[in-house]
């Protein structure tokens, strides 16, 4: 698949909510190196990475921030994946909270939130955009 083709099928791109001040398009890691249905960590500028791999789902990739504020550990990509009420979310394995996979919010706090990050396939590569520094 050319840049181009993928850069205008949403079905590959899943996007953070306001993609303004991301760095360009880096190259992740290999969609093999994914476990279909969970997730796996990354460490990209030094930041943890949650990435989760639904092949079932549009988009089917996701990643949000490895760190779950709550129970203060480095956790979320072995929590487990679901959905509730029609939104995809994982679930964190110290304390259970649920956090959207669309844009990191946690569903039992209002006042949480983990960093969501612009994510794609490309061929048979994930692609990532990180925030650039301020």
């Amino acid at each position: 698949m050319n840049a181009e083709a993928a850069d205008s099928n949403p079905e590959v791109t899943a996007t953070a909510e306001g993609t303004a001040g991301v760095t360009p398009w880096r190259d992740l890691c290999s969609v093999a190196d994914l476990t279909p249905g969970a997730g796996v960590a990354a460490l990209v500028d030094g930041e943890q990475i949650a990435l989760f791999f639904l092949p079932e789902e549009q988009p089917p990739v996701y990643a949000i921030g490895n760190y779950d504020p709550i129970g203060d550990a480095h956790v979320l990509s072995r929590g487990v994946v679901g959905d509730i009420k029609a939104q995809l979310v994982v679930a964190s394995p110290l304390y259970k909270q649920h956090f959207r996979l669309s844009d990191g919010q946690c569903l039992e706090q209002d006042d949480v939130r983990v960093p969501s990050y612009p994510v794609r396939i490309q061929g048979d590569r994930v692609e990532i955009q990180m925030p650039t520094a301020p």
